[in-house]
C-alpha cells in the first residue's frame, strides 16, 4: 500500500459522542468518514468507497442489519468488509450480524486498544488483497505454445 495515502474508514453511529470516541481512537492511523444512520452510511459508502465499515446496529431510518444487508446487494459496496459495534451483547445479535456477512463484532463498551487491533488486522488483510491482485496483474501473460 502506498505509504502516503492512508487507508479509509467508515464509522456509523446515531450517538455523536460515539462517533467521536471511535474517531479519536482510529484518526491518527486511518482517514475516517461518518454518517449516523444506515441510509446515510449507504450513501457515504458508496461515495467514499471506504477500506472499512464499523457499524452501529440500533439506528433510526435503518439499522444496522438493514444496513448491511443493502451494502451488499450494491455492487460498489458488497465487498466492504463491515465490523459491527454495537451495544446489542446477546450471541443471537452477534451471530446474526456475522451471518449476515459482517467479518467482526464488537460489543459496547469496547476497550479503545482492541478495537484499533480488529481494525488493523481487517486492514491489515484488505492491503494484502490489493498486493495480491496486483501482483496478480504484474505477471507477465502465459503464452501457449504449440507442441
Amino acid at each position: 500500500m502506498n505509504k502516503e495515502k492512508k487507508n479509509t474508514v467508515l464509522i456509523v453511529d446515531d450517538e455523536h459522542v460515539n462517533l467521536k470516541i471511535l474517531t479519536h481512537i482510529l484518526e491518527n492511523e486511518y482517514t475516517i468518514y461518518t454518517a449516523q444512520d444506515g441510509i446515510s452510511a449507504i450513501k457515504k459508502a458508496m461515495e467514499v468507497s471506504p477500506d472499512l465499515i464499523l457499524l452501529d446496529i440500533v439506528m433510526p431510518e435503518a439499522d444496522g442489519y438493514e444496513a448491511l444487508t443493502m451494502l451488499k446487494k450494491l455492487k460498489e459496496t458488497q465487498n466492504i468488509p463491515v465490523i459491527y459495534i454495537s451495544g446489542l451483547d446477546h450471541t443471537g445479535e452477534e451471530e446474526k450480524g456475522l451471518a449476515l456477512g459482517a467479518v467482526d463484532y464488537i460489543t459496547k463498551p469496547f476497550s479503545s486498544k482492541i478495537l484499533r487491533l480488529r481494525v488493523r488486522h481487517q486492514i491489515q488483510i484488505i492491503n494484502q488483497m490489493r498486493t495480491i491482485d496486483q501482483l496478480k496483474k504484474d505477471e507477465p501473460q502465459e503464452t501457449e505454445q504449440s507442441a
